[in-house]
């Protein structure tokens, strides 16, 4: 009996040993498998532990208290949300490393993930590098720039203490009156494809025997989110958040295959869209979230609402928020982007859990797709911003990137009023040139919409950054005299000599519904600009717009013609093309039409007459120097 009670005498003393140091948790030891991690901290979590976790809240109310409180899984930033006026890195940082302290202290220590718009880099931020919206990339035709784009974005993006983004958009916009179509990279499904490299630029590459799991390697990566799941490019009359009428071949066949790409390369979050598949909304359909992208396309991350997202299940939105929570996350849906009334959506689901009108197998396969992702991404062992990244915050590196990326997204459209004299690439060393247009001066014009705040808005006091007619000056020979007026008249064009004219006109910042157009005219006055410019002086019109738009009662008085979509921060990366550093390659990734009436028309439509075709776009020589 003696060694049998020295024996229990032991053990206690381990126990309470044990009790005092950290106990051994199969959660928290990174050895183990994330599989066996994520069943472990499973069976230890109650049920507002877990729907916690499926609740992401607004930075405006989401204090440390509030997400101990409520066990809160997620916190994000909507466009334009940030801890003040031009935050440095650090203030970022500092607000997300207090967040994160909150979602630590609770019983199981799970740490939050704070997610952001970075669309166009990382583009809430004050003296980010703002790269080419998507349009302007799929003219590039450049998957491995793209991939490039998504790294410097993600090491951006840490800079300031976030690990996750709702990036890429791989809408197919197929109706350029879209207000989003810019945040697509072309109408044809195969370009899109080709540049989802953009996630394994933002998550690394997936290894591979890892395929098609989401994938996160490392600190100086971040999560990424294909976007929005699916047909958000396909509504009708290009109408933001309606309804996509097509078949389901039609579907699959061109909405559908950039999530196949998404996937294989292991992104781990899916948004779902706002808009409709044949009258049903996307937030409530079971059989695209669950049956096929879960279950068919064993898609193994989780699946996020869009901002208010189940409250616009019904119309108007948030008439019956019980119904909305029952059939948004009936359909599927993990993570909901409350954002702001949090306390009625947690009492809501747990009533439905707790009346088993929800199934906790439901909230399980939501919170395991959550868990899944924290621990594939490291942010058990890393939580905490990493401050000495927060140089990486508008690099010049990254600056040369965008540039690169400028010079390759411009589309040369016409080049001389006969091919047999072109007019780019442009001396720079001449008398006397006038620039002219509301674009030509205007680092919030070019930028475009979801830039510093979530409209985008016009100005050169936004960010930080180069405009078209700065970098003119600069590319220019000294003794060259340029002219800026933003709107002459015909007496200055005429009464001066000027040896040719650059004219910069397009489309004020816009973001989503603000920016549907049922019109796409040029806005005034840069029809009159381009009108008096160009009968008088041999003028290249430059347009910065987010799509095509009408421009043929125009082409004919224009000697060169490029489209310039919204070219970001690094405005030196337009003269470089237009005086011949480098040459134009871009190729169109969307039809030019006529007029308003075709559309929508594609590439491969029976009835294509365009102004200027898909894949279209003019090449020069670069200078040798």
């Amino acid at each position: 009996m003696g060694s049998l009670h020295k024996f229990s005498v032991i053990l206690l003393m381990l126990c309470f040993a044990t009790l005092g140091s950290t106990q051994y948790v199969k959660y928290k030891d990174p050895k183990q498998p994330v599989s066996v991690r994520v069943k472990d901290l499973l069976g230890r979590m109650t049920l507002a532990e877990k729907i916690g976790q499926m609740t992401q809240i607004e930075r405006e109310n989401a204090t440390a208290e509030q997400i101990a409180k409520y066990f809160i899984g997620s916190v994000l930033s909507g466009g334009g949300s940030v801890p003040a006026p031009q935050a440095s890195a650090q203030a970022w940082a500092s607000m997300v490393n207090e967040m994160q302290k909150g979602a630590l202290s609770t019983r199981l220590g799970i740490p939050m993930i704070y997610g952001i718009d970075a669309v166009h880099g990382h583009n809430n931020v004050y003296k980010a590098t703002i790269f080419p919206h998507n349009v302007g990339l799929g003219a590039t035709r450049d998957p491995d720039l793209v991939k490039r784009i998504g790294e410097a974005t993600a090491l951006e993006v840490r800079a300031t203490g976030i690990p996750y983004v709702f990036a890429p958009c791989v809408a197919v916009c197929r109706d350029p009156r879209w207000g989003r179509c810019y945040e697509s990279y072309s109408e044809d499904p195969k370009v899109v494809q080709s540049l989802t490299t953009l996630i394994s630029g933002l998550q690394g590459d997936v290894p591979s025997n890892d395929v098609g799991r989401p994938y996160v390697g490392g600190s100086k990566k971040v999560a990424a989110c294909a976007k929005h799941y699916v047909g958000d490019g396909g509504t009708v009359k290009g109408i933001n958040e309606n309804n996509t009428i097509i078949d389901t071949h039609g579907l699959m066949t061109i909405h559908m295959p950039p999530y196949y790409n998404s996937i294989i390369r292991g992104v781990s979050t899916v948004m779902v869209s706002y808009s409709s598949w044949n009258g049903v909304k996307m937030h409530a359909n079971h059989h695209l979230i669950t049956d096929f992208l879960k279950n068919k396309l064993r898609f193994r991350g989780f699946v996020i609402s869009d901002w208010q997202g189940i409250d616009r299940i019904t119309s108007p939105p948030h008439k019956n928020y019980s119904y909305s929570i029952e059939a948004g996350i009936g359909a599927g849906i993990d993570m909901i982007m409350v954002p702001y009334t949090y306390t009625e959506f947690i009492d809501d689901l747990t009533e439905q859990v707790n009346n088993k009108i929800i199934p906790m197998s439901r909230i399980d396969d939501a919170v395991y797709r959550i868990l899944r992702v924290k621990f594939t991404m490291g942010l058990f062992e890393s939580p905490f911003a990493d401050a000495s990244l927060a140089d990486e915050l508008g690099k010049q590196e990254h600056r040369e990137l965008a540039r690169e990326a400028v010079r390759k997204s411009l589309v040369l459209l016409k080049n001389g009023k006969s091919s047999y004299s072109p007019v780019l690439p442009l001396p720079k060393k001449t008398g006397k040139i006038l620039v002219a247009g509301s674009h030509a001066d205007d680092l919030g014009r070019q930028c475009g919409g979801w830039t510093i705040t979530w409209q985008g808005q016009p100005g050169n006091n936004i960010t930080a950054g180069t405009t078209i007619l700065s970098a003119i000056k600069a590319t220019v020979d000294p003794s060259t005299t340029v002219v800026y007026s933003e709107n002459p008249d015909s007496s200055m064009v005429t009464g001066d000599k000027y040896d040719y004219a650059i004219v910069v006109v397009g489309e004020p910042p816009y973001a989503e519904g603000f920016g549907d157009n049922l019109n796409l005219t040029i806005p005034e006055p840069g029809p009159t600009v381009i009108q008096t410019v160009c009968k008088s002086i041999k003028c290249v019109v430059v347009l910065v717009s987010g799509r095509p738009l009408v421009v043929e009662p125009y082409i004919g008085d224009m000697d060169a013609f490029v489209a310039a979509w919204l070219p970001g921060t690094e405005g030196q990366g337009v003269a470089d093309v237009l005086f011949g550093d480098y040459g134009f390659t871009g190729k169109l990734s969307r039809t030019w039409f006529k007029s308003v009436d075709q559309l929508p028309m594609n590439v491969g439509d029976a009835h294509y007459d365009p102004l200027f075709p898909f894949g279209y776009g003019l090449t020069t020589q670069a200078h040798s120097s």
